[in-house]
Formats: structure tokens, sequence, C-alpha cells
């Protein structure tokens, strides 16, 4: 499963959708670039696959960062893109 973070202006929190096939992973990261690169302001619709019901519609202008990893085990599950856990016992 790939995830793909979308981080936005003056949001601290990234919006997450996942895929389960690279290549409709890679076609996504792509179309996010190419939006982030327009002067175009458009609205990008996402859908997860993971939760089919899950759709997020954002503003092409308001796109800062585009993260996209593979998510594996739930190690990772509990930690958000880009953040340093420590553990202290």
């Amino acid at each position: 499963m790939l995830t793909i973070d979308v981080m936005l202006k003056n949001s601290p929190l990234p919006l997450s959708v996942q895929k389960k096939e690279a290549e409709v992973a890679q076609s996504l990261y792509q179309q996010l670039l190419e939006a982030m690169k327009s002067s175009e302001v458009t609205v990008i619709e996402l859908n997860c696959e993971k939760e089919p019901n899950k759709t997020i519609a954002i503003l092409s202008d308001q796109i800062s960062a585009v993260i996209m990893s593979e998510k594996s085990g739930s190690a990772n599950a509990s930690r958000g893109a880009g953040f340093f856990a420590t553990v202290t016992e």
C-alpha cells in the first residue's frame, strides 16, 4: 500500500490517501506535481483505495508539498509523515 501525503499551505497536518498499485500512486503523484507547477488554479479530487468512502477535494494553489511513501506494518501508522519520535525509558 502506497500513501500520498499532501501538505497544504497554513495547515500543519497532511491530507493522505492510499493506493494499492505503484503505477496508480505514481500517476497521482505526477498529477499533483503538475498542478503545483501550473499557474491555473484547479480543484483536484483524491480518492482513497484503503477507505473507499474517503474523498478529498483540494485547490491546486494551496498545495505546498507532496510525499509518496510505502507504508508497511503498524509501526509507521502511529506517526505522521515527516515527524521524528523519540522513546525514553
